[in-house]
């Protein structure tokens, strides 16, 4: 039976997202806001918007057939102009080359998350902040690019070459690129390997296309640490959305303001052949819509459709567990991702988004969903209050789940057993405050980058009266239920991004 909101402290925490969504809403006070645009950047887009006062102003809504003046160039041909990069000194007055425009950029985060009151050393239902009172190097991201560039005729070639190194690449393996070659709390993995080229076919703006490893284009918060507006994640982050495919990816710009988003992909954080968990393809459809209403609207609605379970046979290991492999009913049995997301920028310093993300799988039986809302405020240039509230609800208790292990998600997305802990069918709440403090003293005699440090206050709570939190499950018992109905936590990170 499903349960219900019935107790008095799921009505408080209830009450309390929602004036945190009201405030919002009337104009009181936030940062760096997510926008409606695919969340997983590379680490050179972070470091360009490190300072929000230098952040590009929302431009006008004309008409989609007015045109640019016939003296300028179109916002397209602008993009796509030669740019020098930053890994080499091109002459004042000279257009730089190609391979001129190549940038390199690094980003270095480190944090901790204190939870005084578990008994598991875990933050439950937690993938990259999942150490309790743990200081970790989460990631450190390197990459190697090159902007989508002009090469003649209305057509443009760039790439991205990205690789991650940290405590956060347990979590974010791609099964045969480089998967399982370490085992402890810091591995590695390839985060981005992709060809972007621009062609001016069928539509006026064109088609880009992506061809290759990339971030998922769905939900509010991306991989790298400063693509989110806080050290920890969101439910529908970590569980629901894809976090990495391998395929290809067009966006049809239909008109000035509105985009087609077509992908087919190998699935999320697999490959191809024995490195894939079964022989269906998958795919992305969506449409985008960008700087609507003055400027000041961005949405976009995407869904990833195919079967996601793994067809091979089940393993048991010697200790009990079992592998996720359900056999060749694996290739019929569907999971559909949809994601919608609306971000409105009440002004320059004010912004607010939702985001509501579905998960069904044929496989699990499993229905998952939740409603997260954001609120950024730039009290000062280098100051910013972020907030978020969410309800998640995971009706079977198979989509949340405590990867125990260090390679227990690598382990499991390749059909190898795994640890693991649950929870009973849960409705999750999690309210999250922070800042984003960029320290001028600091920033002024860095020679590159920025520098963000960003303290956060957490609660999450089970809203149904279940216990999953700060206790761990066994072998033999892998369904908890006997920790404790919420989970107060302090988190911290320190980045430094170029």
């Amino acid at each position: 039976m499903r349960q219900t909101l019935t107790d008095r402290s799921a009505f408080k925490f209830v009450l309390l997202s929602c004036c945190a969504a009201f405030l919002c809403e009337t104009g009181t006070p936030t940062a760096h806001a997510q926008t409606s645009a695919p969340a997983q950047v590379q680490v050179g887009d972070i470091a360009k918007t490190l300072k929000p006062e230098e952040a590009e102003k929302g431009a006008g809504t004309p008409t989609d057939g007015e045109e640019p003046p016939a003296t300028s160039l179109s916002e397209e041909e602008e993009a796509m102009k030669p740019k020098a990069g930053n890994l080499f000194h091109v002459k004042p007055g000279h257009t730089p080359t190609y391979w001129e425009g190549l940038e390199g950029h690094v980003s270095i985060e480190a944090g901790i998350s204190g939870n005084p009151w578990t008994r598991s050393g875990r933050n439950f239902a937690q993938y990259y902040s999942d150490r309790a009172n743990t200081v970790t190097l989460n990631q450190i991201i390197g990459s190697l690019s090159h902007p989508v560039t002009s090469v003649g005729s209305g057509y443009g070639i760039g790439f991205v070459l990205e690789a991650m190194y940290g405590s956060d690449a347990r979590f974010d393996p791609t099964i045969g690129m480089g998967s399982g070659s370490l085992h402890g709390l810091y591995q590695w993995a390839p985060t981005q390997a992709h060809l972007d080229v621009h062609l001016p076919w069928i539509f006026k703006r064109g088609i880009d296309v992506q061809i290759g490893q990339m971030y998922g284009i769905m939900g509010a918060e991306g991989t790298p640490a400063l693509a989110r507006p806080f050290y920890t994640y969101n439910y529908a982050s970590d569980y629901i959305v894809p976090f990495q495919t391998v395929g290809i990816l067009a966006t049809m710009h239909l008109t000035r303001h509105m985009d087609w988003i077509l992908g087919v992909d190998a699935g999320n954080s697999t490959t191809f052949g024995a490195s894939g968990n079964n022989n269906k393809p998958k795919g992305y459809f969506g449409l985008a819509w960008n700087k609507l209403m003055d400027g000041k609207l961005d949405v976009h609605a995407i869904g990833h459709f195919g079967p996601q379970g793994n067809n091979g046979r089940t393993i048991v290991s010697p200790t009990g567990w079992v592998s996720a492999g359900i056999g060749k009913q694996a290739n019929s049995l569907m999971q559909y991702n949809a994601d919608v997301m609306a971000t409105y920028h009440i002004n320059d310093k004010m912004t607010v988004s939702v985001d509501g993300t579905y998960l069904h799988d044929d496989s699990l039986r499993d229905d998952a969903y939740g409603v997260t809302t954001y609120f950024s405020y730039d009290i000062h240039p280098w100051l910013t209050f972020n907030a978020r509230g969410e309800i998640f609800r995971d009706n079977t208790g198979g989509v949340i789940t405590e990867y125990s292990s260090f390679n227990s998600l690598t382990q499991a997305l390749s059909n190898q057993p795994f640890p693991y802990y649950n929870a009973l069918p849960t409705t999750y709440g999690e309210l999250t405050l922070g800042v984003s403090y960029r320290p001028e003293f600091v920033n002024k005699k860095l020679a590159l980058g920025g520098f963000t440090i960003r303290p956060e206050i957490r609660l999450d709570k089970s809203l149904n009266g279940t216990h999953p939190f700060n206790q761990a499950g066994t072998v033999q018992n892998p369904t908890v239920n006997n920790g404790t109905n919420n989970m107060l936590w302090f988190s911290c990170d320190a980045t430094w991004a170029f």
